[in-house]
């Protein structure tokens, strides 16, 4: 074989591994127990959140959509999404994004992943992925078990949305979707950090910590007025911007601040992380 058909040979294998890699991420993710473990707890907040409804029978009312679930089973599903978005979600995006590539440190598994034909970046890009994948399902999850429940223990029918417009079922379940496209996106960046914090350390309960508490000291400078001039730049200042997808018409403009600023997080810690990455001594 000549050196051309050698050289288009591995351009041909590289993506073919990249593909392989990624399938066997998303394998190992979904087949840990501690990744269904924080599945399960996440939909067991829209569950709590309705069971406790029903219970009370709805008379004291409470902050956000908390009021209306009595009368319609869907906000189960809104008031979930607003309930896990600071804390619970966060939580669970840091364990996954800060065991990327410090896990496969810890149990002696990197080195042999870095000399496979996927190479270093794109092994980088597959750890991301896999972790993006997550919060699809972890957003999904809590929207998903908020409806279902919210429809077994509660009547559903037409949404009142925050403008005073009434949508039909289909409309606000199209909405709900949107809903937890937005927290996805609004987690991305936070996915990039962690993924970053896992390639300064072999130990992933670090990562882990690291991230989760960088979300929640974001928030809490969020919630300081001294330091609204850094507000718009910290990577949680949108995530709960969602309410503007339950108006008529949608609003678009938090939904487009929330992706340009995350798309710069992915950016910044993206290229910090492959620059560290690159350079760290793996196979001694």
């Amino acid at each position: 074989m000549s050196s051309s058909e050698t050289a288009v040979g591995a351009r041909l294998a590289r993506p073919a591994a990249g593909w392989a890699l990624l399938g066997s991420e998303l394998s190992v993710l979904f087949r840990r127990w501690r990744t269904w473990a924080m599945l399960g707890s996440l939909a067991a907040v829209p569950v709590l959140i309705a069971v406790a409804i029903r219970i009370t029978g709805g008379r004291r009312g409470g902050p956000g959509f908390l009021e209306q679930i009595s009368g319609n089973g869907l906000f189960v599903a809104f008031s979930a999404l607003v309930v896990c978005v600071p804390l619970f979600l966060p939580l669970t995006i840091g364990v996954v994004a800060g065991d990327t590539i410090a896990g496969e440190a810890s149990h002696g598994t990197l080195r042999y992943l870095v000399i496979a034909p996927a190479g270093r970046l794109r092994l980088l890009a597959v750890k991301y992925a896999g972790s993006a994948v997550f919060c699809v399902a972890a957003a999904l999850t809590v929207a998903v078990a908020g409806a279902v429940i919210g429809a077994i223990l509660f009547p559903i029918g037409p949404v009142t949305l925050l403008s005073g417009t009434t949508v039909p079922i289909g409309d606000a379940l199209v909405r709900m979707l949107l809903i937890a496209l937005y927290i996805v996106v609004s987690l991305l960046g936070m996915c990039a950090i962690g993924l970053f914090l896992s390639t300064l350390t072999d130990v992933p309960v670090g990562s882990m910590a690291a991230t989760a508490v960088l979300a929640v000291v974001s928030q809490v400078l969020d919630q300081l007025p001294q330091l609204d001039a850094i507000h718009p730049w910290l990577f949680s200042h949108y995530w709960l911007g969602f309410a503007d997808l339950l108006r008529d018409p949608i609003a678009w403009d938090s939904f487009a601040n929330n992706a340009v600023l995350q798309a710069g997080y992915i950016a910044v810690f993206g290229a910090l992380a492959a620059g560290r990455f690159l350079t760290k001594d793996i196979l001694s």
